[in-house]
């Protein structure tokens, strides 16, 4: 009898601490790549390279994802708002959802999908080929030329990502509400300018650079943490990527509640 209440005591805790454990090897994870970022040296070529697979290349999705995003969400509001006789809230909801939720949270969400799996996979692939240990061979810090820049690229390029992400966004409300819904072009534009304040920008962009750090981090992180073989990519690969999401969901709820509850 003892020993059916104890097992699955001990089955909980031994689960309670090993989400413990590695909640601190992601933490001392992270403090050594910001200690890399702060410290030379510098690998310049390595934090060109990422800035162009983290934020450049990721334009076009992000375009893709914020302008009918944007559009949709305009359509589900008018068709609510009809129901109360409040079409006219249109150009104020979208801008206010685009930019302080839907934007950062939708261009996170497609850095997980598309830049921490490539990052996963790819430093996954060099370790599974000996490259990470050629690189301690030549006295090359692994953590330095590897995760460090594509943790500061993520840092600096995501809240740019997200800034076009709500420009577009609010575009593509704007699109359809005027050639669908029979707004005024003008007067949606004025609308919208006049509703969005300082603080709605200001935590969209640190919600970007909290994301970005997140996705780079869980895909370095994961990399260099996967098994061998390609078993080990695979897992990896699929780990870093719901890490990230869930850690960006979490992020986003925390940063939320810090800037517009008082």
């Amino acid at each position: 009898m003892t020993a059916l209440v104890t097992r699955p005591l001990a089955a909980l805790g031994a689960t309670v601490l090993a989400a413990l454990a590695s909640v601190g090897r992601v933490a001392l994870f992270a403090l050594s790549a910001f200690r890399h970022i702060l410290t030379p040296p510098f690998y310049g070529r390595e934090f060109l390279h990422a800035l162009m697979t983290v934020g450049y290349l990721s334009l076009p999705v992000v375009g893709l994802t914020a302008i009918f995003t944007g559009g949709a969400l305009a359509l589900q509001i008018y068709a609510g708002g009809s129901r109360f006789s409040a079409e006219q809230v249109v150009p104020q909801i979208v801008a206010l959802g685009v930019v302080r939720e839907l934007g950062p949270v939708m261009v996170g969400l497609m850095m997980a999908a598309r830049v921490t799996s490539s990052i996963a996979a790819e430093i996954a692939t060099m370790k599974v080929t000996e490259q990470i240990d050629a690189l301690v061979t030549l006295s090359t810090d692994p953590m330095k030329y590897l995760t460090a820049p594509r943790v500061f690229a993520g840092l600096v390029t995501v809240p740019l990502l997200v800034a076009v992400g709500d420009t577009i966004g609010v575009f593509g409300g704007w699109f359809v509400s005027t050639q669908s819904l029979g707004f005024n072009a003008a007067t949606y534009l004025k609308n919208t300018v006049d509703f969005l304040e300082a603080s709605d920008i200001i935590s969209s962009l640190v919600k970007g650079a909290a994301f970005g750090v997140i996705a780079t981090l869980m895909g370095c992180y994961f990399g260099m943490n996967s098994g061998r073989g390609a078993q080990g990519v695979g897992r990896a690969t699929k780990s870093s990527v719901v890490a990230a999401a869930v850690l960006i969901l979490a992020a986003n709820f925390l940063l939320t509640q810090a800037f517009f509850t008082t």
